[in-house]
């Protein structure tokens, strides 16, 4: 039996302009640049803006490369095999799967998108910040830079007292949110453990 091997994208939405009427001085850059993506996006809406940017950059070639390959009438295992396989708004981080072969082609339409593919959507930056062979080492990794995130806007803020951050936290904290670790999906049906590196393609 042959298996199908896949590239996980680990893709961070960033937001460098500042929206109008906000003050720099209310909140960290970091914070501002990192802010949680509207609810209104979804994980079937941003799949669709990415089928559209390759579409645009590739035309048929790239759309049919990126394609679902197997087509199934379960409709459990049609959900395991969504390409996006998993989205965060609030840290705006989403892992995307798509086939080992042409992953670069999902990347560079990535790295054109400029606004959050909805209406009068925000504009914004795609980031790919990982690209694994496994799901299990995009999570790990997004897991990371949440945590990086976190210590990067305390530092910044530097208050000692109750600061905005500080308020923010704390309702994250006592609130009903399970933390970015609990939140994550893990795909069991790969056990593959190697990681895509610059020096090969695993």
């Amino acid at each position: 039996m042959v298996r199908i091997k896949n590239r996980y994208l680990l893709v961070n939405i960033l937001y460098p302009e500042l929206e109008k009427g906000a003050s720099k001085t209310e909140i960290p850059d970091v914070i501002s640049f990192n802010q949680p993506t509207t609810n209104a996006l979804s994980p079937q809406i941003l799949l669709r803006g990415i089928r559209a940017g390759v579409a645009e950059l590739f035309g048929d070639y790239g759309s049919g490369t990126i394609a679902i390959s197997a087509s199934t009438s379960n409709v459990v295992e049609a959900v395991n095999q969504a390409p996006v396989k998993y989205f965060s708004p609030a840290t705006s981080t989403f892992i995307l799967r798509v086939s080992r072969d042409h992953y670069r082609i999902a990347w560079a339409a990535l790295s054109f998108m400029n606004s959050v593919p909805i209406k009068n959507g925000k504009n914004c930056v795609f980031r790919v910040v990982r690209v694994s062979g496994t799901i299990r080492k995009a999570e790990e990794e997004a897991i990371r830079r949440a945590k990086e995130i976190v210590v990067k806007a305390r530092r910044e803020a530097g208050e000692t007292g109750e600061s905005t951050l500080d308020k923010i936290f704390e309702k994250a904290e006592h609130g009903p949110a399970e933390s970015t670790k609990d939140v994550l999906m893990v795909d069991g049906s790969d056990g593959e453990e190697e990681e895509y590196g610059s020096d090969g393609d695993g």
